[in-house]
């Protein structure tokens, strides 16, 4: 690679982080319904041509914003489980380390969980980023299932074709009646960490951190996780 091709390089880079932060600004200010290309150019002293080689419109800078939330939000993810021990731990670390990203990041958290932005549908590009968190609780679970085993749920006999078909398309190793506790309880979590993020537990929850790790306890349950040894039996 030439030296100038290097800068050049470089140069794009940097400026596609500077838009996305300007942008990231915007989200925070206005909201993802009100990002606008010709505000992030203005604001960093570009005319609208220029941006627009970056990002040829808002939605193509709305993916990139949602596929760099979702790989932030599962690298955290991911490394907190990696510092557990045993998959029920595991499992409880991974939660947490959901809540802290969301609370650190309510705007991002926003853009990915809450409203959907008018006129804009989320391409195919965005499913990796935003399966990271899901295949890791599948993971934890599936490592359980394979070492120390599961508590298997209950599962009522006229969801168990929707189950097998669950299984067949997300964990063919798993249990269907793991894989329905496994999406239920991925629906839980994002629904406890958006009623925090959003308000519907004010007056309501006070000690909040506590609440959500019972929840998250509860929800490992759920899917049959055990705590390790040495851990409190649930009251």
């Amino acid at each position: 690679m030439s030296t100038a091709h290097g800068a050049r390089a470089r140069a794009r880079i940097e400026v596609t982080a500077a838009i996305k932060d300007e942008a990231r600004r915007q989200l925070a200010a206005e909201g993802a319904a009100r990002l606008s290309l010709r505000a992030v150019a203005r604001e960093l002293g570009m005319v609208s041509s220029a941006l627009y080689r970056y990002f040829p419109s808002r939605d193509d800078l709305l993916t990139a914003l949602i596929i760099d939330a979702y790989d932030s939000l599962g690298e955290s993810a991911e490394a907190a489980g990696e510092a557990a021990a045993g998959p029920f731990e595991r499992w409880i670390a991974v939660c947490e380390a959901v809540r802290r990203w969301a609370l650190d990041h309510p705007h991002e958290y926003a853009l990915i969980y809450g409203s959907p932005v008018p006129g804009y549908t989320a391409p195919e590009v965005t499913v990796p980023a935003a399966a990271r968190v899901g295949l890791l609780l599948i993971g934890i679970t599936r490592d359980a299932h394979h070492g120390p085993g599961l508590a298997r749920p209950s599962l009522p006999a006229a969801l168990r074709p929707e189950a097998e078909r669950m299984a067949a398309d997300l964990a063919p190793d798993l249990p269907p009646e793991v894989v329905t506790a496994l999406v239920a309880a991925w629906a839980q979590l994002y629904g406890l960490v958006g009623f925090e993020l959003f308000g519907q537990f004010n007056r309501v929850v006070e000690d909040r951190e506590t609440f959500f790790r019972h929840a998250a306890e509860q929800l490992a349950r759920g899917v049959g996780l055990v705590p390790g040894p040495g851990r409190p039996p649930a009251r």
